[in-house]
């Protein structure tokens, strides 16, 4: 089966370096490098193979204009995160969101962050 690139999901590596894009806004290969060696050991090469490999997935767009190649994410955080619970609800929970949540909360969920959902869930409500 084949799928298109634009439909390709990003792996945990990918997304580490598209967390770091996020956070920085478009940078060099080496800024990206530097900012995941804060918290892991990583080669300079083996990031930018990685970004290599997102530019031809279209995860991410590439300004060659300078000597210093500056990477950017192709989506948002949001759009990313959105796609991939879609994928992850369907896969995972027969297309069931609820499932999903039920199965999210449980005894580790905070007051905070139950208080939270609550309001998320009242402002859904009154949207609708």
């Amino acid at each position: 089966m084949s799928r298109s690139k634009s439909g390709l999901k990003p792996t945990e590596a990918e997304l580490t370096l598209l967390n770091i894009l996020w956070r920085l806004g478009p940078a060099t290969v080496r800024q990206i490098h530097e900012r995941l060696s804060e918290s892991q050991s990583t080669g300079y090469t083996t990031v930018l193979k990685i970004l290599q490999i997102m530019h031809e997935k279209s995860l991410v767009i590439r300004d060659e204009s300078n000597r210093a190649h500056v990477y950017a994410a192709a989506n948002s955080e949001i759009q990313t995160q959105s796609s991939l619970l879609k994928d992850l609800v369907s896969k995972a929970f027969g297309g069931s969101t609820s499932t999903l949540v039920m199965r999210a909360l449980d005894e580790s969920t905070s007051s905070e962050e139950i208080e939270d959902i609550r309001q998320l869930l009242n402002k859904l409500e009154k949207q609708n």
